[in-house]
């Protein structure tokens, strides 16, 4: 992790998916970003993306390289993660039909593939609680639902017939969309308060 007083170091989990653009996003944001592979990287980082891409892939992938359990002790530790469509699946608690267990550590169901093939891939704009100024332009491809947040759990973004499609924990956050793929940076803005955030807290 980052010496006391040093700019925080944001990681992409880098294993599968569209991790490229978040390295592009945060960056533009301000933030220091490196890819995220290995576990000496994941220890090294004060907060990670986990990007959207296949979710059965990427968790037999954090079990391939070692490294599902070891995030899953950062996490209760307190880093900030933040997972976008598939890494938004996988750090849901409850996701009925995934063939390997998910991270696990926020307290709510998602529906995978919730709206149909690629084909049925939408844009939509949000009001997405902790962000300022005009509503969110959101794009869901092949993208998943939040079907129920339990207790600890916010809901901070509905499409208009009431559906969730993020989410905050904590430390947590969660998002069915990809922010990445607009020049829309607020959510990767957010993200990195909250990591700067949690790395003062620490060092105090």
């Amino acid at each position: 992790m980052t010496a006391a007083g040093a700019q925080p170091v944001i990681g992409v989990l880098a294993l599968q998916g569209d991790f490229a653009e978040h390295e592009v996003s945060l960056a533009a944001c301000g933030a220091r970003v490196v890819q995220v592979r290995k576990l000496a990287q994941l220890e090294a980082v004060d907060g990670l993306v986990i990007p959207g891409g296949e979710s059965t892939t990427i968790a037999r992938l954090l079990l391939a390289f070692d490294l599902m359990e070891p995030l899953r002790r950062r996490i209760h530790e307190g880093m900030p993660v933040w997972g976008t469509c598939a890494g938004a699946i996988l750090l849901a608690n409850d996701v009925p039909g995934l063939d390997r267990s998910p991270i696990g550590v926020m307290d709510m169901s998602v529906e995978r593939n919730a709206f149909g093939r690629q084909i049925d891939s939408f844009e939509a704009d949000l009001a997405v609680t902790g962000l300022d100024g005009s509503p969110l332009h959101a794009i869901f491809i092949r993208a998943p639902i939040i079907t129920a947040v339990r207790d600890g759990v916010e809901a901070i973004a509905r499409l208009d017939d009431g559906r969730i499609v993020a989410a905050r924990q904590g430390r947590l956050l969660a998002t069915c969309f990809h922010p990445e793929l607009t020049d829309d940076r607020r959510m990767h803005a957010l993200f990195a308060s909250m990591v700067a955030e949690a790395a003062q807290t620490e060092a105090a």
